[in-house]
C-alpha cells in the first residue's frame, strides 16, 4: 500500500516536534509522500523539505487554514502550494494576527472559572507566540493539574458551550479557497467528520467548497472511524472530489494518530496525490 500522510503540525503552530522532527519521524514510519500542514503559518516548511529530500521521501508543501462557515470553525488545508505566494501570505498573516485577540478572550473566559495565569500558561508551551491555539491552553490546564489529558480538557473547557470557548471570525470559505487556488495549490476540505454538521448542511458545504474551486476531501483523517472514512468516500465520489489522507499529528502520544499510521483509501477513491505523482 502506497503510504502519504497529507496532514501533520510541527511546533510552527500546534505541534510539539520541529519540522525537521515531524518529516523525520513520518520517514521513519515508512511515509512515501509527506505534507507539513502547520495552522495559518509556512514557517516550517523549508527545515521540513530539506529533511525530507535528505531521505528520499516525496515532499509536499502545505497549509492548513481556519474558516468560519456559517457559525461553524472548518479548517481547509492547501496542498502543493507555493508558500511565498505574496496572497497566500498576505492571507495568512492577517489571520495570525486575529489570533492573538482570540487568546487573551479564551484566557478571559478562563480566568473567569478559576484558571489564572492561562495566557502566559499557554505562551509557555508555544514556540511560534504568533499561533497560541487551544491546543497550547490545554497542555498548560494538563500540566497544572486541572485536568488528566488533553482531550478531556476539550471536552471540559475549549469547545463551544464550554467555560473557555470563545467565537471568532477566521478566513472565509472563499478567502481560503482563493489563496491556495493563487498559490498554485490543491484546496482540501480537513476531517470532514469532526464538524459535525447535519447531511443537509455537509452537502451544502460541499456544494460551496467544490463552486469555490475546492478539489479534494479529507476521506481518511485521523479522527474518522471506518464508518466515516466510507462515507465521507461515498461523497467525494458523488461530488468529483480527490481523496486525501492525513493523520493529522501533533505529538507523540497525545490522543491523536501517529503519522503515517492511516488505513488505505475506501475501494473507489482517487487520490489526492495522483496530482503530483502515481503511485
Amino acid at each position: 500500500m502506497f503510504k502519504a500522510d497529507l496532514h501533520c503540525h510541527s511546533h510552527v503552530s500546534d505541534g510539539l516536534l520541529s519540522p525537521a522532527e515531524v518529516a523525520a519521524r513520518a520517514h521513519a514510519n515508512g511515509v512515501e509522500l509527506f505534507a507539513l500542514t502547520d495552522h495559518d503559518d509556512v514557517a516550517g516548511l523549508a527545515a521540513a523539505r530539506r529533511t525530507a529530500a535528505a531521505a528520499g521521501m516525496d515532499f509536499l508543501d502545505g497549509v492548513e487554514i481556519s474558516v468560519t462557515w456559517r457559525g461553524a470553525t472548518v479548517h481547509v488545508v492547501g496542498l502543493g502550494i507555493d508558500p511565498e505566494h505574496a496572497e497566500l501570505q498576505a492571507g495568512l498573516a492577517q489571520i495570525r494576527a486575529g489570533r492573538g485577540e482570540r487568546a487573551r478572550r479564551i484566557a478571559a473566559a478562563l480566568h473567569d472559572v478559576g484558571i489564572a495565569g492561562a495566557l502566559q500558561g499557554a505562551m509557555s508551551h508555544a514556540h511560534n507566540p504568533e499561533l497560541v491555539g487551544r491546543t497550547h491552553f490545554a497542555r498548560h490546564i494538563v500540566a497544572s493539574g486541572r485536568a488528566k489529558d488533553i482531550p478531556s480538557v476539550f471536552r471540559h473547557y475549549l469547545v463551544k458551550g464550554k467555560p473557555g470557548y470563545v467565537n471568532h471570525e477566521w478566513a472565509s470559505l472563499a478567502q481560503a479557497a482563493g489563496w491556495i487556488r493563487a498559490a498554485g495549490g490543491c484546496a482540501v476540505l480537513a476531517h470532514p467528520a469532526r464538524y459535525e454538521l447535519s447531511r443537509p448542511a455537509m452537502r451544502s458545504l460541499l456544494q460551496e467548497f467544490k463552486a469555490l474551486g475546492g478539489a479534494a476531501l479529507e476521506v481518511v483523517a485521523g479522527s474518522h472511524t471506518a464508518e466515516q472514512s466510507a462515507r465521507f468516500a461515498r461523497l467525494a465520489a458523488e461530488w468529483g472530489l480527490l481523496a486525501s489522507c492525513g493523520s493529522d499529528f501533533h505529538a507523540p502520544g497525545e490522543g491523536g494518530r501517529e503519522v503515517g499510521r492511516l488505513a488505505a483509501l475506501p475501494p473507489g477513491c482517487e487520490p489526492v496525490w495522483r496530482l503530483w505523482r502515481e503511485a
